[in-house]
């Protein structure tokens, strides 16, 4: 059997993506175990008329045929065959929302209209391409023309009788691509928003009136809100966080750095923090509680429990990789912490730091147990910020570890977090 000529997928990333190929694409973590298959690709409406529909994140079906959500921001990279994504996969079933659409589920196959002449045609594929600030969007669209008799078949479902050729378009040659949007005002106070860095983001955020500003936070992307939410004074996240639904609120604490997190449930009444805590994904709940456990202005409370580890049989060109990564905060990036296994919080004895500027010095192959730098005294998660702030002047340290009794890395306190509470608490607010 035989199909019309189709555009093909640009393997790799970055670079322009086919939807259709995607389906049932395995997908693959860091250490090469397969996690699942592609399932769906969730998109949603651009901030403005003008702006491309954004990817948010992949519906992978898991073993047990459970559809789990996987950021945009956790793809790697996109071969042919194989896709690979870092980090844990947050095992909650996939539950669409009303500003959602899945392209391969509801957009293939759909009739739309092109905005010059309105000729009528029918989705095919989409194409999906990275940008620059990490965000995949819809770049392009093929279309066919619309049959009387119905819609064709998406993509890949195409018989000998459709010949009718296809078109690649501009997205923006396509009248209303994704059928869900939000309504106009949170429309335009998403897009001045929309190439803002989450610093600026959360400035112009605590500028809107308090129900614009619920207004916003509520449409905006998970990961988004996270890194906009860190941003914002305490009172504000805590504001926010009480008007959001139950299962957003838990989505947007998993996305937030556990340190972050802890502090923002620390906030709130007990009864509404433990009720968040019970929906989280356990492993990250198990983080967050144990941050609880420290008061918050200690070691154990300002630290973060997701630095980068390794092993000392590890090479340089290893921990290269890790610290490369573009989601990694650059206070994490600075060093690599070598421990005995396990290598997750709180791990194995921990064995020593690895700073950024030493594993380039040294050939890709040398492992980290032969260049530990083991001077660099760890802090004790009780210790206070008087001590923190004197440790880190004193080793000229971005980030140190803090250790428990027993030799296990607990977690990294780094600079900016104790900056956080040196500073007023208004300090965000204050004018230049």
């Amino acid at each position: 059997m035989t199909t019309p000529a189709a555009p093909t997928a640009v393997p790799g990333t970055p670079g322009r993506v086919f939807v259709a190929r995607l389906e049932g694409m395995a997908v693959f973590d860091p250490l090469g175990d397969q996690v699942g298959a592609v399932s769906d690709v969730v998109v949603v409406s651009g901030a403005s008329a003008t702006t491309s529909p954004r990817a948010v994140g992949l519906v992978v079906e898991v073993p047990g045929r459970r559809r789990v959500f996987v950021a945009m921001t956790r793809v790697t990279s996109i071969h042919p065959g194989q896709l690979i994504i870092t980090g844990l996969v947050n095992l909650r079933r996939f539950e669409q929302r009303a500003t959602e659409t899945l392209v391969l589920g509801q957009l293939l196959g759909r009739r739309v209209r092109l905005r010059e002449g309105g000729r009528q045609v029918v989705v095919q594929d989409v194409a999906i391409a990275p940008t620059r600030a990490r965000q995949w969007r819809i770049e392009a669209v093929y279309v066919r023309p619309a049959e009387r008799g119905g819609a064709l078949p998406a993509l890949g479902r195409l018989t000998r009788r459709t010949r009718t050729p296809g078109e690649l378009l501009d997205h923006t040659a396509v009248d209303h691509l994704i059928p869900s949007a939000p309504d106009r005002v949170t429309t335009d106070l998403l897009a001045s928003l929309e190439d803002l860095r989450p610093a600026e983001a959360a400035e112009a955020v605590m500028e809107m009136s308090a129900a614009d500003r619920l207004l916003v936070c509520s449409a905006l992307d998970v990961e988004r809100l996270a890194d906009v939410l860190e941003q914002l004074p305490e009172s504000e996240q805590v504001e926010i966080l009480a008007n959001l639904r139950d299962d957003r609120a838990v989505e947007v604490l998993e996305a937030m750095q556990p340190d972050d997190a802890a502090d923002l449930l620390g906030e709130l009444g007990d009864e509404r923090a433990e009720s968040l805590l019970a929906l989280m994904d356990p492993g990250e709940a198990e983080d967050v509680r144990r941050l609880l456990a420290y008061d918050a202005d200690t070691a154990g409370g300002m630290m973060t429990t997701e630095p980068v580890i390794l092993p000392a049989q590890a090479t340089v060109a290893e921990a290269l990789a890790r610290v490369r990564r573009a989601e990694l905060a650059p206070t994490l990036a600075i060093g690599v912490f070598v421990c005995r296994q396990p290598l997750e919080t709180p791990t194995g004895r921990y064995l020593g730091m690895v700073h950024l500027q030493r594993m380039l010095r040294e050939p890709p192959g040398t492992a980290l147990g032969d260049i530990v730098d083991e001077d660099v005294e760890p802090l004790d998660p009780g210790d206070p910020l008087a001590t923190i702030t004197r440790h880190l002047a004193t080793y000229d340290l971005i980030s140190v570890p803090v250790v428990d009794a027993a030799g296990s890395l607990l977690g990294v306190v780094t600079v900016d977090d104790v900056l956080d509470h040196l500073l007023p608490d208004d300090w965000r607010s204050q004018d230049d």
